[in-house]
């Protein structure tokens, strides 16, 4: 079997399958615990077939319920679980973040694209907070305007590039924003020539990022890892001349492990 996705309109396509996952996918930092109505709204459905999966997912001990709130239950953490299980290299990704944190003081994560959003699946956190959120395995991001979002765009195959700048919807997060959407495509271009991408301040005031794309051995995209940094206390320049080299040795090495 291909990699190509089905399309929902596909004879092999299961609707209630991605509405109950589109449910448990509703639940974030943001909405820990909604109604019913919160859930409709968040997913797009009537209140009588979000009832239905809620209920459903209830009754397989996916959501929790208290009063008129939902909210997702510990055995939720089997789904991620059953990820890092099967995928041996996080713990080698790990290793090698941990080590540019040990030597240069930074957080640095691995990241995958999960369509507008990028999913953190390795956190190496450095003593100081860079966020207003608190960033951890499972944390979503707007790819848009993250330096790991933005590397993880430019390996898309052409057409699926396209598309996904298609349903772009850009917002201005700080000052330092990109919002049009030209300007977004020539700074794709200019970050896939490069090889590297570097966000500056635009996803919040002081946060500064760079990333690389990440392969296996067999030359299979993993995801990014990137650094973030205090842009007072690191330079651009600093992250290109000195920080790069060492974000680009861990991902050689990365390499070299996954043979």
């Amino acid at each position: 079997m291909n990699d190509e996705k089905l399309y929902p309109a596909h004879r092999d396509y299961v609707g209630a399958l991605a509405s109950g996952l589109e449910v448990i996918g509703a639940f974030d930092t943001q909405h820990k615990q909604m109604t019913l109505s919160e859930v409709a709204e968040r997913t797009g459905m009537d209140r009588a077939k979000a009832r239905r999966f809620l209920l459903t997912l209830h009754s397989l001990g996916y959501i929790q319920k208290d009063g008129r709130e939902f909210m997702l239950s510990p055995k939720v953490l089997q789904l991620g679980y059953a990820y890092t299980a099967t995928n041996n290299h996080l713990d080698v990704v790990k290793h090698y973040l941990e080590e540019i944190t040990t030597k240069l003081g930074e957080s640095c994560s691995l990241a995958v694209l999960n369509n507008q959003e990028i999913v953190y699946l390795v956190r190496s956190s450095a003593a100081h907070r860079l966020m207003s959120i608190n960033l951890t395995p499972g944390t979503r991001l707007p790819a848009a305007y993250t330096s790991m979002g933005r590397i993880l765009i430019t390996q898309l195959a052409e057409s699926e590039q396209h598309q996904w700048i298609e349903s772009l919807v850009l917002n201005s997060h700080t000052t330092k924003s990109i919002v049009d959407k030209s300007k977004f495509i020539e700074m794709l271009k200019e970050v896939k020539h490069q090889g590297y991408c570097i966000v500056d301040q635009e996803l919040e005031l002081g946060l500064r990022s760079l990333a690389v794309p990440l392969f296996n051995y067999h030359g299979k995209l993993l995801g990014a890892i990137n650094i973030s940094t205090n842009a007072l206390r690191v330079s651009l320049a600093q992250l290109v001349d000195d920080y790069l080299i060492d974000l680009q040795e861990a991902a050689k090495k990365i390499i070299e492990h996954t043979r």
